[in-house]
């Protein structure tokens, strides 16, 4: 279960972040800000290997005592950041890789609307309420 969602554009500034316990927001704020330098080394990495440029997920990023940060990466270098409790230990990989691809997918929604500026802040109540469903659900298993 994610704690804290973050879209952050090209240039490094929040698109939309939100987090659940709306009393450590500061903290989870400092977390994706200081994950953006991990961010931006697996990036450069990836660049320098001639990896497939179809893989979007970075993985995890860091681990803190309480929490695990996870990051994924668009085409277009808008970053998803997403702070995942480390105390739920049943969150496997692909859960979080598939949270990742429902967020961009969302995302794609939100830029198709013909009604938002790009580079503005992410306002769409369909957004929001997928980012809410993602915090709230439990992962699924089969």
């Amino acid at each position: 279960m994610a704690v804290c969602v973050a879209v952050i554009a090209k240039e490094n500034y929040p698109l939309y972040i939100r987090s659940v316990p709306t009393e450590n927001e500061l903290k989870f704020h400092y977390m994706v800000h200081t994950s953006l330098d991990v961010v931006d080394e697996k990036i450069s990495a990836m660049g320098k290997a001639l990896v497939d440029q179809r893989e979007l997920y970075l993985g995890l990023l860091y681990p803190t005592e309480d929490y695990k940060v996870y990051g994924y990466v668009t085409n277009s270098k808008v970053k998803f950041v997403m702070v995942v409790d480390s105390s739920n230990t049943a969150l496997r990989d692909n859960e979080i890789r598939s949270m990742f691809r429902k967020l961009h997918n969302s995302y794609t929604d939100v830029m198709c609307n013909p009604f938002y500026n790009p580079g503005d802040r992410i306002q769409s109540r369909a957004f929001d309420s997928m980012v809410t469903s993602m915090m709230i659900q439990e992962p699924r298993f089969q």
